[in-house]
């Protein structure tokens, strides 16, 4: 007999239940994804003897040369190591003595064998390849002989030298750590920030409100603007301050000193009422309402629309809906480190695929968001030999902390993501593909980037691993108009927070892809142009100043004959909100 209605919704409460439970162990992680990765990978292996054969060779080789390694150092010859990878965990020079660099040699040897039996065998799934090359990583990293007391020799220096002190400050570390965790407090060195205060400080005003954004308009500081006013669009998995930190790091700040009149979009941190809100209402409640409010501040004045990673790809959406609907209010399109096509998500990719997300959906379900520890449990998997064990061994080993900076402070400052807006995130984006392929609906209409054929501006970072530049770099193939594309040293957040500074150590790549010009592939592109020394922002600003017209008086803060009175100072009350 098939089970009634209620007896279904029971059958699924209990599934739900029960992968929540499972999901509170394993960090949101479906095991069943990686179990289903690893038969594949390992099914595959078995009958694959050329593989095998060349896997029994390797070993040999590497058995070999270790052999002959270790009789030369027996020896008392200088003989230097075979680098295989420049690995920033063994590059002090203590780590070059025998019998460390033989030490560290084996593990990086075997963590070259492993890479090299996760990888080319033939029938496994790319996405299972690169889901059990991952695993093998994390269980490698784990076993690393830096990780380890005996196998490591700056901290038997620094045990020597100190007389222990390092252990005694570690564990100082570890129980400061364990307590701040415990009480869900933010990371030691937060005291010395203060949102408003000496963090997102930029003066301006909150001009508009409502139950997902708080729209800033910051003051000007210059006798006359750009006509052309800016919206930027930040990703709401984090705080927006990112573009407003400290003022010599703050995007904002070097924007309205250069005469340009900037709006920003604070989003609210959602909690479990917020569960229904979708991506049509973070495009509707979020960018469309905001270039309405606009529109009555800056009149008659087309805008220039900015987006940070999500979004980027929301203001991507944001666009081709406008232009689908011959909506001329924008100027020009600025993605920073935003994907548009997601058949290449780099290693975010690791963690979706159809198993994964359901197996989400059910632990978002139980509270109706996506919770911050789980978002930074994933973030830091993928970046673990820095943001875990590397940070394990220096604060609790070696004893010493590294200075909580403004981008580090901003980084802990977590959001929660709600359940149907992350859900559809994933499935017709990164699963499904859904805008780069022009069936993304929004009012139940698709919408298409090639309508986009207004002035582009695009920014991706060299090391990105959300957002790899490659994938960012196909929104030539998406888009039939001219692409100004900016590449530039750093990572995802790094890259993007890059100040003009004669001692900072910057540099990037630009140049305008014209869209009735042959297109040519991101490598060919990378080889082609050429490295310029320093921060990309001016170039940016250079650019967004030639399309911005002329120079006016500065527009009023807010407008209040048209209901959009100041409300408060800039940062607002939802940037604060825990």
């Amino acid at each position: 007999m098939m089970p009634n209605q209620e007896e279904h919704k029971i059958a699924e409460a209990i599934d739900r239940t029960l992968q929540a439970m499972v999901g509170k162990l394993t960090g949101g992680i479906s095991p069943a994804s990686f179990m289903l990765a690893f038969f594949d990978w390992y099914f595959h292996l078995l009958i694959h003897p050329a593989k095998q054969a060349e896997l029994i060779e390797q070993f040999n080789k590497n058995l070999s040369h270790l052999f002959r390694q270790y009789l030369i150092h027996m020896q008392n010859r200088e003989v230097p190591i075979d680098t295989i990878s420049r690995d920033k965990r063994f590059a002090a020079k203590s780590w070059q003595q025998f019998p460390y660099n033989f030490i560290y040699e084996s593990f990086l040897l075997t963590q070259s064998w492993w890479h090299n039996a996760t990888h080319c065998v033939r029938g496994v799934s790319r996405h299972h390849e690169e889901v059990v090359d991952f695993m093998t990583r994390q269980f490698l990293d784990m076993l690393s002989p830096s990780n380890f007391i005996l196998t490591n020799p700056e901290i038997l220096e620094a045990l020597w030298q100190q007389k222990g002190g390092n252990f005694v400050k570690g564990f100082e570390n570890f129980t400061d750590d364990v307590k701040r965790n415990l009480l869900d407090q933010s990371p030691a060195g937060s005291e010395n920030f203060a949102i408003g205060e000496n963090i997102a400080i930029t003066p301006g005003k909150v001009i508009y409100k409502n139950n997902l954004i708080e729209l800033i308009q910051y003051a000007p500081e210059t006798e006359t603007v750009y006509a052309e006013p800016i919206l930027i669009t930040p990703a709401w998995i984090m705080k927006y301050y990112i573009l407003d930190l400290t003022p010599k790091h703050s995007l904002v700040n070097y924007l309205v000193k250069k005469g340009h009149t900037v709006f920003m979009i604070s989003w609210k941190n959602p909690k479990e009422k917020d569960s229904n809100l979708g991506m049509e209402d973070y495009l509707n409640l979020g960018i469309m309402t905001s270039l309405d409010i606009i529109n009555t501040v800056v009149p008659k004045q087309k805008i220039h629309l900015v987006g940070y990673c999500l979004g980027g790809t929301l203001t991507a959406i944001a666009t081709a809906t406008l232009l689908r609907n011959n909506d001329q209010r924008l100027a020009s399109m600025t993605l920073f480190a935003a994907q548009t096509d997601f058949t290449e998500p780099g290693e975010l990719g690791l963690f979706i695929d159809e198993s994964q997300i359901a197996f989400l959906e059910n632990l978002m379900l139980e509270k109706g968001y996506l919770d911050t520890h789980q978002m930074a449990g994933a973030f830091q998997l993928l970046r673990s030999n820095d943001l875990v064990w590397s940070r394990l061994v220096h604060d609790y080993l070696l004893g010493s902390r590294k200075p909580l900076t403004d981008l580090m402070f901003w980084n802990a400052d977590a959001t929660r993501m709600p359940y149907k807006m992350h859900s559809e995130y994933l499935r017709n984006l990164f699963l499904k593909n859904q805008l780069a392929e022009g069936k993304y609906l929004v009012d139940n209409k698709p919408i298409a980037l090639s309508d986009i054929d207004i002035p582009i501006f695009v920014v991706a970072t060299e090391r990105d691993h959300v957002s790899p530049w490659h994938s960012v770099f196909k929104i030539n193939l998406l888009t039939p108009g001219d692409v100004t594309f900016a590449l530039t040293s750093g990572g995802h957040n790094v890259g993007i927070v890059s100040m003009p500074s004669p001692k900072a150590k910057h540099h990037y790549r630009i140049s305008t892809l014209k869209g009735k010009e042959r297109y040519i592939d991101a490598d060919t592109w990378f080889k082609q142009t050429e490295a310029v020394e320093g921060s990309w922002w001016p170039a940016w600003e250079e650019w967004l100043a030639a399309h911005s017209g002329e120079k006016i008086k500065p527009p009023s803060m807010g407008n209040k004959k048209a209901g959009y009175a100041p409300i408060e100072n800039a940062p607002g009350e939802y940037v604060l909100e825990k």
